[in-house]
């Protein structure tokens, strides 16, 4: 009995049972299962090559005649370098997740420093209707824009109640729309970090700069701003990484003109079965997105070494 409690001791004492340890463990174990081993798994078949079969892709490790094999296909990489189809669904990604994230960053700024200002007593309810609309159906969300948008929906009937148009206006299947449902659905996501940072700002300064004599387009651009980089550089990444994907809105607001990387996946995997293609568009999309999310981590780093 002695020697069980020793030993149960020493385990305690070991790195791993340690409270603060076991805690930072749960993240890594989380990243470990839901993104190391699904990506390890993207890679593999992005070497493989298709075939009719399930799963539709050969294997890269074989053994047979007592040799052990292992066939790494590039040609999927190369393929997607030689084919304009794909470079142009990338940059056409890049380009509608850009411009959704400036708008959302204009739109959402004013709206952000607007509730941090407001009484105490109705921020709460402000917030609320920010977040109230996530908390139904993205699916339906998105289809209530097709009934706004459509050539009979609400806007163009209002239009032409009012006289101001003779013909509906062409919204709906257009990249207008495509813009449209991608700063609606997002743009909560960057008001909140946009709120959370501008909570944490000094007031004291943006009044002495006030009674130094400065407009308030000058303190806002001189003060403000500045000291809310970091929620403007946390919301524009939490937009323009999931725009970038995005697959949904495109399906259902954007025409047959309108390419992104996330329909291109879509139809390499349930249209094509060519599953070797469309990990490897998935594993350059992801090193696409990689990039920002360095910088954003370097920039914070560097932001809280300042700090300390």
């Amino acid at each position: 009995m002695k020697a069980l409690t020793l030993r149960w001791y020493k385990l305690r004492q070991s790195a791993w049972l340690k409270p603060r340890n076991s805690v930072i463990a749960i993240p890594y174990l989380w990243l470990l299962l839901f993104f190391l081993v699904p990506f390890v798994i993207v890679l593999k078949i992005s070497f493989a090559e298709a075939q009719i079969a399930i799963p539709p892709y050969t294997d890269l490790v074989t053994f047979a005649n007592d040799q052990l094999s292992i066939n790494l296909n590039l040609g999927n990489f190369v393929w997607l370098f030689n084919d304009d189809l794909y470079l142009s669904a990338y940059l056409s990604s890049i380009r509608i997740a850009l411009v959704s994230t400036l708008i959302c960053l204009l739109l959402g700024y004013p709206m952000a420093l607007a509730i941090s200002r407001a009484p105490a007593s109705s921020r709460n309810v402000l917030l609320l209707l920010v977040i109230l609309p996530s908390w139904t159906s993205f699916l339906i969300r998105i289809y209530a824009w097709i009934g706004i948008l459509k050539p009979n929906g609400y806007i163009n009937n209002a239009l032409m109640g009012m006289g101001i148009i003779d013909q509906p206006i062409v919204m709906l299947h257009t990249d207008f729309a495509v813009y449209v449902g991608i700063v609606y659905a997002y743009l909560p996501f960057m008001i909140l970090p946009l709120y959370a940072n501008m909570m944490k700002l000094d007031h004291s300064l943006v009044e002495a700069s006030s009674d130094l004599g400065a407009s308030p387009i000058t303190t806002l651009f001189k003060v403000i701003i500045p000291l809310t980089k970091a929620g403007i550089i946390a919301g524009c990444m939490l937009v323009f990484i999931p725009a970038v994907g995005e697959f949904v809105i495109p399906e259902l607001l954007g025409g047959p003109e309108t390419l992104m990387i996330g329909k291109i996946l879509w139809e390499e995997f349930f249209n094509n079965r060519d599953w070797p293609v469309a990990s490897a568009v998935a594993i350059i999309m992801l090193a696409l997105l990689i990039l920002p999310i360095m910088w954003f981590d370097r920039y914070q780093n560097k932001q809280m070494e300042e700090q300390s």
